[in-house]
C-alpha cells in the first residue's frame, strides 16, 4: 500500500503506483501505508480514460459490477451505494424493494432507487439471514444520515462488538461513542 486517501488507494505493483477509486468500506479495511494489501479490481475502459476501482472483498466487486448494469447508474453512484451501506444490507434492501433505504445514500434519488430495484431484485443472489449484517447496515445508514462521513461511520461500525443482541438504537449509541469520545 503506497497511499490511502478519501475515496482512493495507491497500490504499488512492481514499482508502479496504481491509483484505484475505492468505497468507504474498503478504505476502512485497508492496512497501514507501507504494508501489503490485496484489492479486487475492476478496470473501466472509456474512450478518454482508464479508471481502476478497488474493493476489499469479492462480494463488493461483484455487487459493484451488478450496479454498473443498472440503467442510469454510473460508477460514482455505485461507489456511493457501497460506501453508504454494507454489501449484505444493500442486497437485502434491493431484494426487499426498500427504495427508502437506497434514497438515504447521497446522490440516489427515488427514480434511480426504483431502477436499481427493478433491474437487480432478482439478480442480487440469496440474502444472508445473519441479522447482524442487517443491523450494522441500519447503524451505518443512521450515522451517515446524521452527517458523519461514510469512511468514519464504517470504521466505527467495524469496531462495534460482534453479535446482534442489542437493538439498533443501542448500537447507534455505541457507534456515536466511538465517533465522538468524550
Amino acid at each position: 500500500m503506497a497511499a490511502v486517501g478519501q475515496g482512493f488507494a495507491v497500490i504499488d505493483v512492481g514499482g508502479v503506483g496504481l491509483r484505484a477509486l475505492v468505497p468507504a468500506s474498503t478504505t476502512a479495511k485497508l492496512p497501514a501505508v507501507g504494508t501489503r494489501a490485496k484489492l479486487f479490481t475492476h478496470l473501466l475502459v472509456r474512450e478518454d480514460a482508464l479508471t481502476l476501482y478497488g474493493f476489499a472483498t469479492a462480494a463488493e466487486l461483484e455487487l459493484f459490477e451488478r450496479l454498473l448494469s443498472v440503467s442510469g447508474l454510473g460508477p460514482a453512484k455505485a461507489l456511493a451505494l457501497l460506501s453508504g451501506s454494507s454489501v449484505n444490507a444493500l442486497r437485502a434492501d434491493i431484494a426487499r424493494e426498500n427504495t427508502a433505504a437506497l434514497t438515504r445514500i447521497p446522490g440516489i434519488g427515488r427514480r434511480i432507487a426504483a431502477q436499481i430495484v427493478l433491474d437487480l431484485k432478482d439478480k442480487v443472489g440469496p440474502i444472508e439471514t445473519e441479522a447482524a449484517s442487517d443491523t450494522d447496515g441500519e447503524v451505518l445508514a443512521w450515522l451517515t444520515a446524521m452527517g458523519f462521513p461514510a469512511t468514519e461511520s464504517q470504521a466505527a461500525v467495524a469496531k462495534l462488538p460482534p453479535g446482534n443482541s442489542l437493538p439498533v438504537e443501542e448500537r447507534v449509541r455505541q457507534a456515536l461513542a466511538i465517533l465522538r469520545p468524550e
